[in-house]
């Protein structure tokens, strides 16, 4: 078994300042397919925030709640910071780990479903970082993904529910739930297990929380070109079809995202938000998982399992044991 000596948080990543958020989209388009007009609206997204991403701080608090959990815990492992697109990268992280003294690292991606964009791209760069290291010595294991733990379906669940406590008792009858998540290719779904983990969740969602409501799984942030197929229906579509229902209430429930970054704050607090308005619908957001204690608590718990070799726990389904074909794409496309 394993000993590790750190671990090492590892997410997308985003810009802290409006002169990085060209930069930074040229680090996400490198070598994908996305659309230069694509480009430009996001720069321009960014720019209603003043530039700045809030992910990079939303994992600063969740690494800062993280640390006093696994105190709790007795478990006494540094925990790194390391991102795809942006400083910090996870090539500098494993650089200071390596240089601390560090050897055996357990890496946790900040993406909970599996799809080639949330799991094997990030191992992949996991890998290639340790590659351009040079070094034979330093170990990177990944943590499983956490999409059907208690911990993040629990949190999920009393964030669910707050958010139907605060609709009137007459218009939550005429509410319909809208659960989101990122849009990817559709032709990924021939290995990627990710439509079918999210719809699981909402249903199982749905169930504990709301068994009576109307529910469906929609996306966002479609970001490839218009001639490849992705996942649909997009949010904004969804909320013309609900209005053409005449559903007057509607709860968006961001599920793929564990925090309210820009994707959150702009595709539905901004984008899909005052569309909903336009047509006259109440909106209601869901906030993601965040810094949750039940959410901080099973990721704890999800470090512990891995360092101690315990049973893995699901709050429904079975655990997700990565394969070697699993998530794979044919030829590397634009994933967000």
């Amino acid at each position: 078994m394993t000993e590790f000596d750190c671990i090492l948080l590892t997410s997308f990543g985003g810009p802290e300042a409006s002169e990085d958020v060209e930069p930074f989209l040229r680090n996400v388009a490198n070598g994908r397919d996305i659309p230069a007009e694509r480009l430009e609206e996001v720069q321009a997204q960014y720019g209603l925030f003043g530039g700045v991403s809030p992910i990079n701080q939303q994992n600063r608090d969740l690494i800062a709640a993280l640390e006093e959990e696994l105190q709790s815990r007795n478990i006494e492992l540094p925990i790194y910071f390391g991102n795809r697109n942006w400083d910090p990268y996870i090539s500098d992280a494993l650089q200071n780990i390596y240089n601390d003294g560090k050897r055996n690292v357990l890496a946790l991606v900040t993406s909970a479903f599996g799809s080639y964009s949330g799991c094997r791209q990030y191992q992949e760069d996991l890998d290639l970082a340790v590659e351009g290291l040079n070094t034979e010595d330093l170990s990177v294991e990944k943590i499983r993904l956490f999409w059907n733990h208690p911990g993040f379906f629990e949190a999920m669940v009393q964030r669910l529910k707050s958010s139907i406590s605060e609709i009137d008792n007459d218009t939550i009858q005429k509410t319909h739930l809208a659960f989101t998540a990122h849009s990817i290719p559709s032709a990924w779904m021939e290995t990627n297990p990710y439509q079918w983990q999210l719809r699981d969740f909402a249903s199982q969602l749905v169930d504990a929380v709301a068994p009576d409501m109307e529910w469906d799984l929609v996306f966002q942030s479609r970001s490839g070109p218009p001639t490849v197929p992705w996942l649909e229906p997009d949010i904004v579509d969804h909320l013309d079809s609900l209005s053409a229902q005449g559903v007057e209430s509607v709860i968006i429930a961001p599920i793929g995202f564990v925090s309210d970054h820009m994707e959150v704050m702009f595709d539905l607090d901004t984008e899909a938000a005052d569309h909903a308005r336009s047509l006259g619908m109440k909106v209601t957001r869901t906030p993601t998982v965040g810094v949750h204690p039940t959410f901080v608590s099973g990721l704890g718990q999800l470090i512990e399992e891995k360092i101690l070799n315990q049973t893995p726990l699901v709050a429904f389904g079975e655990p997700w044991i990565c394969q070697p074909g699993c998530c794979s794409v044919a030829k590397r496309p634009s994933s967000r």
